[in-house]
C-alpha cells in the first residue's frame, strides 16, 4: 500500500557529495577527471560542460522493457500520484547537489501526472512547477531546458504536430503553450522540441506535405507565443531517426536543417542532438555536430551513447573516450554550447537497479566527458589536424583552386585547365596516423 507523501530529503543517504580526487583515486564515488574549478581554455570544467541531468531516465525509469517488468528499487516508488510526483522533486535536488550538477531538464509529463482533463493536468503541474521553483530559489541549480511529452498517450498515436487529427493538434499547441510559461517561470535557457512520433508508418495513408506544412505552422506559433509572453530562451529542435516510427521528419541534423531553412524559422531554432540518434541515424556523433556547427545551429547536447550491436535507443552512459572527445572537439571549435550543455539524456541499465548506482553512472559519465575536454583542448592548441586539414586543401589556396574558390572559374576556363594539365598528382589522407596521434593525446594527457 503507498504511503502518503511527507518530506524526506534523504533518498540517496549514504552517499555524500561527490568530490574530486584525482586519477589515482579508487573510490567509485569520485570524480577521477572532472574538476569543476579546473581551468581549460580559459573556462572552468563546469563553465565549459555544463552538466545537466534528466529527469525523465534518473527518476521515473522504472527498468521496464519490452520483456520485463520493473527493475528499478527507488525510495520514492512507495508513494503515488501527485505524492509520487513530490517525493521526486526532493529526490531529484538531493541528487543535483551531491553531485554538483548546475543543470536539469525534463518533460512536462515526467514531473506531474496527467489528470482526466487538460485542466486538471494543468493544476498538476502548477503544483510541481510552484514546489521547483521554491527549491530553485535556495539552489545553484538551473533549468537548462524543457519540453512537452507529446508521445506517450494514446491520443498521440498518429502524431502531435503532423497528427491526422486537428483536435489533436490543437491539444497539442495547448500543451506546448503551458510548457512554454513553465519555460518562462522557472528561467529556463532553452525549450526543446522532440517530435517522438513526428513521422509516419507508411506513405500509403500519408499526406506528406501537409503534415510538414503543419509541423512548419506549429513552430512558427511556438515562435509568436515566446515573443508574446516574453520568453527569451533559446528554440532547440532534437533529431531523431526512427523509433518509434519508421521515418521521422527530424531523421538527422541535415533533414532537420533542411527543414529549418525551407519554413524561415533557421534564425529561430538550434538543434540538440544526441550521441544515440547520430548512430541510429548511421552517422558518427561528431558528424552530427559537425554538420550543426558549420551551418551554425548547434545549440545543445543530450550525451549518452548506443550499443553498435543493438538497432534501437539504448541511451547508455557515455563512457566511449574517443565519442566525447571528438564531441568535446567540435563543442570547443564552436565555441562552447551558449545557453544549451551536456544533457545526461541516459539511464542505468536494467540490472543496475539500486539507487546508488545512478551516482555511479553520472560520475562515469561526467569523468569521460572532462577527460575528453581535456584532451579536445588539447588537440585545438597543439593545431593537430587543423595543420594537417590545411596541408591537404592548400591546391584551393592558389592557382586554379583559388580561382574555384573565389569564383572566377567555370567550365570553359576549367577544361582549359585540365587540357593542359595531365600530370595529376593525389597524396595520401594519412587516416591511420592521425587515428594514432589522437591515441597517443588520449593515453597522455
Amino acid at each position: 500500500m503507498a504511503q502518503s507523501y511527507t518530506d524526506v530529503r534523504n533518498y540517496f543517504g549514504s552517499v555524500n557529495k561527490v568530490a574530486y580526487e584525482g586519477k589515482d583515486s579508487k573510490n567509485p564515488l569520485a570524480f577521477k577527471y572532472y574538476n569543476p574549478e579546473e581551468v581549460v581554455g580559459g573556462k572552468t570544467m563546469k563553465e565549459q560542460l555544463r552538466f545537466s541531468i534528466a529527469y525523465w531516465h534518473t527518476f521515473t525509469a522504472d527498468g521496464t522493457d519490452p520483456f520485463g517488468a520493473a527493475t528499478m528499487q527507488r525510495p520514492w516508488n512507495r508513494y503515488t500520484g501527485m505524492d509520487l510526483a513530490k517525493a521526486r522533486v526532493e529526490a531529484s535536488f538531493e541528487l543535483y547537489e551531491k553531485l554538483g550538477a548546475p543543470f536539469f531538464a525534463f518533460h512536462d509529463r515526467d514531473i506531474a501526472p496527467e489528470g482526466s482533463t487538460l485542466r486538471e493536468t494543468n493544476q498538476n503541474l502548477d503544483v510541481i512547477v510552484g514546489m521547483i521553483k521554491d527549491y530553485m530559489k535556495t539552489s545553484n541549480v538551473k533549468l537548462l531546458w524543457n519540453t512537452a511529452n507529446m508521445f506517450t498517450n494514446p491520443r498521440f498515436v498518429h502524431g502531435a504536430a503532423t497528427s491526422c487529427n486537428a483536435d489533436v493538434f490543437a491539444y497539442a499547441a495547448a500543451q506546448v503553450k503551458k510548457g512554454l510559461e513553465t519555460a518562462k517561470e522557472l528561467g529556463s535557457g532553452n525549450y526543446v522540441f522532440w517530435g517522438g512520433r513526428e513521422g509516419y508508418e507508411t506513405l500509403l495513408n500519408t499526406d506528406l506535405k501537409l503534415e510538414l506544412d503543419n509541423l512548419a505552422r506549429f513552430m512558427h506559433m511556438a515562435v509568436d507565443y515566446a515573443k508574446e509572453i516574453g520568453y527569451t530562451g533559446q528554440f532547440l529542435i532534437e533529431p531523431k531517426p526512427k523509433e518509434p516510427t519508421t521515418h521521422q521528419y527530424d531523421t538527422d541534423a541535415a533533414t532537420t536543417i533542411a527543414f529549418l531553412k525551407q519554413y524561415g524559422l533557421e534564425n529561430h531554432f538550434k538543434l540538440n542532438l544526441e550521441a544515440n540518434h547520430a548512430t541510429l541515424a548511421g552517422h558518427t556523433f561528431e558528424h552530427e555536430l559537425r554538420t550543426a556547427r558549420v551551418n551554425g545551429l548547434l545549440g545543445s547536447v543530450d550525451a549518452n551513447q548506443g550499443d553498435p550491436l543493438l538497432g534501437w535507443d539504448t541511451d547508455e552512459f557515455p563512457t566511449d573516450l574517443y565519442s566525447t572527445t571528438l564531441a568535446m572537439y567540435e563543442i570547443l571549435q564552436n565555441g562552447g554550447l551558449g545557453s544549451g550543455g551536456l544533457n545526461f539524456d541516459a539511464k542505468v541499465r536494467r540490472a543496475s537497479f539500486e539507487p546508488e548506482d545512478l551516482v555511479y553512472a553520472h560520475v562515469a559519465g561526467m569523468d569521460a566527458f572532462a577527460k575528453g575536454l581535456k584532451v579536445a583542448h588539447k588537440l585545438i592548441e597543439d593545431r593537430v589536424f587543423e595543420d594537417v586539414i590545411q596541408n591537404r586543401y592548400r591546391s584551393y589556396t592558389e592557382g586554379i583552386g583559388l580561382d574555384i574558390v573565389e569564383g572566377r572559374a567555370n567550365f570553359r576556363t576549367l577544361e582549359q585547365y585540365a587540357m593542359n594539365n595531365d600530370s595529376i598528382k593525389n597524396e595520401s589522407g594519412r587516416q591511420e596516423r592521425l587515428k594514432a596521434i589522437l591515441n597517443q593525446y588520449i593515453l597522455e594527457v
